[in-house]
């Protein structure tokens, strides 16, 4: 996230040199500069201490990360731990009380439901962003350019057999495919299983893992792989791998955006602990800090920001959490 900060150097540098012009001013009197050092005073008083932890999905982390980055410009003295361990591994610590966010890329599940309410954990839903998920190939692979859900079932499904290109269609490679796919901890592996695989069982001989840049590698690694992941991953990554159109459309911010790119285009979130946000003032600043960015911080790292309003709504909701 460099690009965040040359930004905030730069106001850094500015508000640096504003004030060493007027430093230079001699015709400045006592009252202005007892307003600036009162002003001084007023920004000191507003500076937190504290600390806040979050966990959940590598498909949120891109975001989450860029937005820790430059917050610790704006509250240096507040400590933001944030772990990767999967939405399903996030909401585990989440419930166990170990934690004052969850990111996630799917929508919470009953049964997570049901053990925060017999956690006595009151939470919140916060919308940040949306996302493509990707399917991707080598990029010696130049025949599975567009496939539709019913292929993507097809070859993704556990029938007891070895899967083939050639299974897809006879004019490609009799070559075994290679899958990667996120780890059964991830929301991305539930969603694909929810919306191509209708709740069957994954392919048994797919490599597994909750590290997005672990599938990367995996894919741009041998000729006759297929991973899929966020879209930011295969945009950070493009230059060394193939995306694949899904019933004819390609997954790009507009295809996201208007929702074309079904049915794998889902948004992103992060629950909050309702007590979290009441008792620690470093949890607010942050969620709220958060919520103000998160649209910016999407678009920069290869998200969709939602609409300002969902935002101005976030942040109602967030408001009446204190």
């Amino acid at each position: 996230m460099k690009k965040w900060k040359y930004l905030t150097m730069t106001a850094v540098m500015g508000s640096a040199l504003m004030l060493g012009a007027c430093g230079s001013d001699n015709s400045g009197n006592n009252a202005e500069t007892n307003s600036a050092a009162n002003s001084g005073q007023e920004a000191d008083d507003k500076k937190l201490q504290g600390s806040v932890a979050g966990d959940g999905s590598s498909t949120v982390a891109p975001i989450i990360e860029a937005v820790v980055e430059e917050y610790a410009g704006a509250q240096p003295d507040v400590k933001v731990s944030v772990g990767v361990s999967g939405t399903g591994g996030g909401f585990e610590k989440f419930i166990a009380g170990e934690t004052d966010f969850a990111n996630a890329s799917r929508y919470i599940k009953d049964e997570e439901k049901a053990k925060l309410d017999e956690a006595g954990i009151a939470y919140t839903e916060l919308a940040l962003a949306n996302d493509g998920l990707s399917v991707v190939v080598n990029p010696e692979n130049d025949w599975a350019k567009d496939l539709t859900v019913e292929q993507l079932k097809q070859i993704w499904t556990e029938d007891g057999k070895v899967k083939k290109w050639s299974d897809l269609d006879p004019s490609w490679p009799a070559e075994e495919i290679i899958f990667y796919s996120p780890g059964t901890d991830s929301g991305t592996y539930d969603y694909f299983d929810e919306v191509i695989l209708d709740g069957a069982d994954l392919v048994s001989a797919a490599t597994l893992s909750e590290d997005d840049n672990m599938l990367v590698q995996g894919v741009a690694g041998d000729k006759n792989a297929i991973g899929f992941f966020g879209f930011a991953y295969y945009l950070e990554n493009k230059d060394k791998l193939n995306i694949v159109k899904i019933n004819g459309v390609e997954p790009t911010h507009d295809t996201i955006e208007t929702g074309d790119y079904l049915p794998l285009s889902r948004p992103l979130f992060t629950y909050v602990k309702n007590d979290s946000i009441k008792d620690n003032e470093a949890a607010y600043d942050f969620l709220k800090y958060t919520l103000e960015n998160a649209g910016d911080m999407a678009e920069a790292v290869g998200y969709v920001r939602l609409p300002d309003e969902q935002y101005a709504e976030g942040l109602t909701t967030l408001e009446g959490l204190k």
